[in-house]
């Protein structure tokens, strides 16, 4: 055999694993995001994901873009192009009563000469209407509904939604009847528990701060990065399929049978209705219900079954006179705001929220709500005394919708100069809406402080874990990093779930964390804006704590990769003489100060620039980067034309792009490790 044909042999093998795992990963998806209904577990899920993106950046060559690994997002673009829809997504017609139900019904049955109608009613989701376009079973478009006529190509991001099929399995599409080429539509939505986590990580940013489900849901949508939609835990339901602008089936039910074989997801809930008695039994039993659904809606869609009377039944300059939203009551009450006060998050954040005159809205007692921050206090306009609209979206989630009335006195708002728990001076950014208390060992802050103190990535004490920080703050035996240092071994052993052996081992691991390095110290104290990169950097730089805490801006801008954001952190954070005074505790305790600088092994990479994208398998980054500056090497945080070599593991980001467009030499782990063990 010729090494040629040795070549393509083993390329062939390697072709095939990479499409068996892609199967099988594609099979795992369903059963997890579509069915619910998961066979492994997710460390499992993980190794077959990083066995398939550790393939494909090894043999760039056979990635496709319909594989699982695809899902990730790509580049920030610049913008979206129009694109025109084969047949209008046109919007329905309204109702508010049956009355109108009925009136819709008796239309129908007239135009139709039918004495009787089958109906399908079907949940109302309450997010952004998308057409999804597949060419021999593969997803090539996807655009948002926009006028109906024209919507935006969003295919990148649509992409990132994992109960989206990229590809339809050839035997499903047999067993539905279908050649490759179809469009789907549906809704793209947000769950009320993804809603909920994504305002939660908004407000902690300082950034947006999403009125409800809908407008998240379409805001993510419409990002230029598609990585910011892949972050944000959208779904997708499928309610409707057209082959060549027509629906492929006689009636709309078995249309909904077929969207279920290709493996989208539809809702489970939809009812073949056989009167419009039916239809409204249907409506009047999912109006109590719908709080208890995992996602919104805000009533009930009903359209006609036959396609064939669709068709006769047509459309309006507006809508078809073949379907009809029905919509449920909003769930708002009026209400006095007694009083605007302010709590402080786990990350030093904030926040306004209002206290009402308590009300009842949709059977619940409404007292209080977020006012997110002073952007959204400011937009409203709102003071203590005002009448305001209150909404209950969901179960859990009131907010304010406008002031109905202001009050007598119209008292401005205004965010304390001091935290309202400790008493430390609040600080805001220029060009940002959060205020922040940046005291670590605020009690606001103290529990989340503590567990990124004790992280693997900073001062890595191990066993040192929520329910043991828990246990310390509730009985007030640590308020701040350096009381872990003062502990005894009588006092972790009184701990529930310590016994002496395990208090034993936790207090070495906390004796030991002292010599954790600068670095890992920077880290841990949780500066804004200084991550674990950050961190080395800060510290290979000054090489002591006091060196960094007296540094001035310029001085931190001539820091390699340090911007005037990170700087205005740094000082931000040495600024408050509570940081001070806890850095001067922590040095009294013992805890190192100083970069221990040992002399280069060799000066093989003197003067070359490493740069990492991805999971190495064999060894963490930060080690690998430590062996790099070991042999005279830098790490870089960034690829450019000077860059050496880009390495990549499994899951490369955006590096591995720009380090291919720029043809800078790329190497794979094992690449990686036989440059290292060269002379």
């Amino acid at each position: 055999m010729t090494m040629a044909s040795t070549k393509t042999s083993h390329s062939g093998g390697i072709a095939k694993e990479i499409e068996r795992l892609r199967e099988e990963i594609r099979h795992h998806e369903y059963l997890y995001y579509v069915v619910d209904n998961p066979e492994l577990p997710d460390a499992q899920f993980d190794r077959l994901m990083n066995r398939l993106k550790e393939l494909e950046a090894q043999h760039p060559e056979l990635v496709a873009p319909d594989s699982p690994t695809q899902r990730v997002g790509g580049a920030p673009r610049e913008g979206f192009q129009k694109i025109r829809h084969t047949t209008p997504m046109v919007s329905l017609d309204n109702a508010f009563s049956v009355e109108a139900l009925r009136d819709f019904d008796r239309r129908v049955r007239e135009t139709t000469g039918r004495e009787e109608v089958d109906y399908i009613a079907e949940h109302k989701f309450d997010g952004l209407s998308m057409s999804l376009v597949y060419k021999d079973g593969r997803l090539v478009r996807a655009v948002t509904r926009g006028d109906g006529t024209t919507g935006e190509d969003v295919t990148a991001n649509v992409k990132t939604i994992r109960t989206i099929p990229l590809t339809i399995d050839p035997a499903a599409l047999k067993k539905a009847g279908l050649r490759g080429d179809f469009e789907v539509r549906g809704e793209a939505i947000m769950t009320r528990q993804a809603f909920v986590e994504m305002n939660k990580q908004q407000e902690e940013q300082g950034g947006k701060i999403f009125a409800n489900p809908r407008n998240a849901a379409a805001g993510s949508i419409r990002v230029l990065d598609p990585k910011i939609t892949a972050s944000r835990k959208l779904d997708f339901f499928a309610y409707y399929l057209l082959v060549d602008g027509r629906a492929p089936k006689k009636r709309l039910s078995e249309c909904l049978d077929v969207l279920k074989t290709l493996r989208f997801k539809a809702s489970e809930d939809w009812k073949l209705c056989h009167s419009i008695d039916d239809v409204e039994n249907y409506v009047n039993a999912w109006e109590s219900k719908r709080e208890k659904l995992a996602y919104e809606i805000d009533g009930i869609v009903i359209k006609v079954d036959e396609i064939g009377l669709q068709n006769e039944l047509g459309f309006t300059s507006k809508a078809p006179r073949w379907a009809l939203a029905y919509k449920y009551p909003a769930h708002q009450e009026t209400t006095v705001i007694r009083e605007i006060q302010v709590s402080v998050g786990r990350t030093g954040v904030l926040t306004p929220f209002a206290v009402f005159e308590p009300v009842q809205i949709g059977g619940v007692t409404v007292s209080k709500s977020t006012l997110h921050n002073m952007d959204e206090v400011e937009r409203l306009g709102v003071h203590a005394g005002d009448t305001v609209l209150v909404e209950r979206a969901g179960e859990v989630i009131p907010h304010v919708l406008k002031v109905v009335k202001h009050g007598t006195e119209e008292k401005k708002f205004q965010m304390p100069e001091k935290c309202p728990v400790c008493g430390t001076r609040v600080h805001r950014r220029e060009g940002e809406v959060a205020y922040r208390c940046v005291n670590v060992s605020c009690p606001a802050r103290r529990r989340e402080s503590m567990l990124h103190f004790a992280g693997r990535h900073a001062m890595n004490i191990d066993g040192l874990g929520e329910k043991i920080v828990d246990q310390l703050i509730e009985r007030d035996l640590v308020r701040d990093f350096a009381d872990l240092y003062k502990l005894d071994l009588d006092t972790l052993a009184n701990l529930e779930r310590m016994a002496e052996k395990s208090a034993q081992n936790l207090l070495d691991e906390i004796e030991q964390s002292k010599k954790a390095g600068l670095a890992r110290l920077i880290y841990a104290i949780g500066i804004p804006f200084v991550g674990e990169r950050t961190a080395q950097l800060l510290a290979a730089h000054f090489g002591s704590m006091e060196k960094l805490r007296d540094a001035n801006e310029e001085e931190l801008l001539e820091v390699d990769e340090i911007g005037p954001k990170i700087a205005e952190g740094v000082r931000e954070f040495f600024s408050e003489s509570a940081n001070r005074k806890l850095i001067d505790r922590l040095r009294a305790v013992g805890v190192v100060m100083k970069e221990e600088r040992a002399a280069p092994k060799s000066t093989k990479f003197a003067g070359m620039t490493f740069v990492f994208t991805g999971t190495l398998a064999h060894r963490s980054r930060e080690d690998a980067e430590a062996l790099i500056a070991s042999h005279g090497g830098k790490p870089g945080s960034s690829v450019s034309k000077k860059t050496n070599y880009v390495v990549v593991g499994a899951d490369p980001g955006s590096k591995y792009d720009k380090a291919k467009s720029l043809g800078v030499p790329i190497l794979d782990e094992a690449q990686f490790e036989k440059l290292l063990a060269s002379r």
